[in-house]
């Protein structure tokens, strides 16, 4: 586990280790905030590598003392503590103050200078060797100078793990990401990725604490409280579900006013949509929907990710009368007319009311994403429909179905060979995807539907 004092490059170092940019870096004291981890293979040694917000000296974060409360209780359950200080700056009161805290936890302990890419703080070295720790290993987070010798420390540090490894080996440095791959959930074969999405404050960290049964990550009434996308795995009814738990997603304009940091942080949700099986869209029911609520879901949608409509704080409808739920729907079904064949739950992350059929519903969209139509099953479907409604397209040609067949999944692709080239209309292509996920079971996923006209 990485610890040390504000801005003195944990998260830099997470990064470079875990060969990802999973953490986010800014120049901002307090920056991270919730423990964030990740898996780092090394000489065919794997250990899972916890990045914590800056537990330790001063901080104008309003939410230091929950960032404090929540690091401390990771650190009770680390194996290894790496303690990171500044070499530019020097020894500072705040180091002492850490090194007496972990001293008391009676775990090993490597003490890392940072920044020693510049010679003053390569002279300067020596005084950290008083906080009493050793090994103390010289690097550079930010230009990859000493990780290796580091990572060698790291492993031959660690307690045995139970089993061997059986991922092959790492370099002798970490390697640089590879392109659409840095900010992915590490997941297993089998494995359900899910990200909760939405606005600022309607309840998304509530939720994931609620499903995970602890926690894990930090809430407060504060908006734009979670920063990094934070995962953890949850095994339900031997189904393994990774939940990641992501930054409010504001409306473009009032992001780029607010300042780099919350600007990344939006920028590391968005992309957490592109990498999971699911998005769970998180309302607020008072609220009702927004326009950014169906802008978020637009997206899930276009990625061709499964998609869930969560409306939280449904205790607070009660008061509303027996109609709120049916009310609420119609206003939502009205305003995302293009998205009626998502699910929509009224939960209470709070008081954890239907919490747990999310989890069912989960489950079930991820099962429809992966299923695939035996091609003889889906064109004796196509010729009843088409018997009874004929295609319709944007232009004069008669249009005639000659098969079709199911050519991919997550999400489900169908291509249809016609007589002519063409597409078809608008309309018809909606009602046909309609017809194929009320008959074959789509629930919660899109529908890809491709025309071609079949080779003479």
């Amino acid at each position: 586990m990485l610890v040390g004092r504000p801005n003195v490059g944990k998260s830099t170092l997470f990064n470079r280790l875990t060969g990802s940019r999973r953490a986010i870096v800014a120049p901002v004291p307090g920056t991270t905030r919730d423990t964030i981890a990740q898996p780092v293979v090394w000489r065919g040694t794997q250990f899972q590598l916890v990045d914590t917000g800056g537990m330790f000296g001063a901080s104008l974060d309003p939410l230091h003392d929950l960032v404090v409360a929540h690091g401390r209780r990771a650190l009770a359950s680390a194996d290894l503590l790496v303690l990171i200080v500044d070499g530019r700056e020097g020894m500072v009161p705040g180091d002492q103050d850490i090194s007496q805290a972990l001293r008391s936890l009676n775990k090993p302990v490597i003490v890392v200078i940072n920044k020693t890419d510049d010679r003053r703080a390569r002279d300067g070295a020596m005084e950290f060797y008083q906080l009493g720790f050793e090994p103390v290993i010289e690097i550079s987070a930010e230009h990859g100078q000493g990780v290796g010798d580091l990572l060698d420390v790291i492993v031959n540090t660690l307690p045995p793990s139970p089993a061997p490894s059986t991922k092959p080996e790492a370099a002798d440095q970490p390697e640089e990401p590879h392109a659409g791959e840095e900010d992915r959930p590490a997941s297993l074969p089998g494995e359900v990725s899910v990200a909760i999405v939405g606005r600022p404050n309607v309840g998304k960290s509530s939720l994931v604490n609620r499903l995970l049964k602890e926690e894990r990550v930090l809430v407060s009434d504060m908006p734009g409280t979670t920063r990094d996308a934070v995962d953890a795995l949850l095994k339900w009814h031997r189904r393994q579900f990774r939940i990641v738990d992501t930054a409010g997603i504001r409306r473009p304009g009032r992001v780029a006013r607010s300042g780099k940091v919350e600007a990344v942080a939006v920028l590391v949700a968005r992309r957490a949509i592109e990498l999971v099986d699911i998005a769970v869209l998180v309302l607020d029911s008072v609220e009702g929907i927004t326009d950014q609520d169906a802008a978020i879901a637009g997206e899930a949608e276009r990625l061709g990710r499964g998609l869930i409509i969560v409306a939280n704080k449904w205790d607070l409808m009660k008061e509303r009368g027996p109609d709120a739920a049916k009310t609420f729907d119609e206003d939502l079904r009205f305003r995302l007319k293009f998205l009626d064949y998502v699910p929509v739950l009224h939960i209470s992350a709070r008081t954890g009311e239907r919490a747990p059929k999310l989890l069912e519903m989960i489950d079930r969209v991820a099962d429809a994403r992966k299923r695939r139509v035996p091609t003889s099953e889906l064109n004796k479907f196509i010729e009843a429909v088409t018997a009874v409604h004929p295609p319709a397209s944007p232009g004069r040609k008669h249009v005639r179905i000659l098969y079709a067949a199911q050519t991919a999944v997550a999400p489900p692709t169908i291509v249809f060979f016609t007589n002519v080239a063409t597409t078809f209309h608008f309309s018809y292509e909606r009602f046909l995807a309609n017809q194929i996920r009320e008959s074959f079971g789509f629930a919660g996923t899109p529908i890809r539907l491709h025309v071609r006209r079949r080779a003479k």
